[in-house]
């Protein structure tokens, strides 16, 4: 039951849209970071793992993104030894990390490890997948590219109120 459902569920994280709106759950879950929010991380968290099959399977793959995801599901699936566990460990440590530093509200940081991770993403996509990892850097690229600009551009606006006196 559970491998039909991990088939099915892979067979619509072919469609590469759910690799483009994957990144740009990291904006929620750093705004509540921010607010400490523990229950709005947990969701964006839910909605994060979720999507991956939010889209319909397409009618046709791309063979890198077909050749990726079936890496991806040899690495998912394959044998598992201590090194293959402390790699995996980078992701909720990193999601962690990232937590902290937005909960810390310690902007430079957050920005940071939110480079730190995208740049790892790519580099595991490639190490592992050879040429079939380059088939991340697009989405994983602009989703960074989007992340930084509104993470930025929050950071101006919050320091712009923070010096204007109250209307109120």
């Amino acid at each position: 039951m559970l491998e039909e459902w991990f088939f099915w569920a892979y067979e619509r994280h072919q469609n590469v849209l759910s690799w483009y709106i994957r990144p740009l759950f990291l904006l929620p879950f750093c705004f509540f970071a921010y607010r400490r929010s523990l229950k709005g991380i947990a969701i964006v968290l839910l909605l994060l793992l979720s999507s991956m099959f939010w889209f319909p399977k397409p009618a046709a793959v791309d063979p890198h993104v077909r050749q990726f995801l079936q890496m991806e599901q040899d690495y998912l699936l394959g044998e598992w030894n201590l090194t293959k566990m402390l790699m995996t460990l980078l992701v909720p440590g990193s999601l962690a990390a990232l937590a902290y530093a937005f909960w810390k509200r310690s902007w430079l940081y957050g920005l940071l490890v939110l480079n730190l991770i995208a740049v790892l993403k790519i580099v595991w996509s490639i190490y592992f997948g050879g040429d079939s990892g380059f088939a991340v850097v697009a989405p994983a690229l602009t989703g960074l590219v989007l992340c930084n600009a509104v993470i930025v551009a929050a950071l101006y606006w919050f320091r712009k109120r923070k010096r204007q006196p109250s209307q109120y």
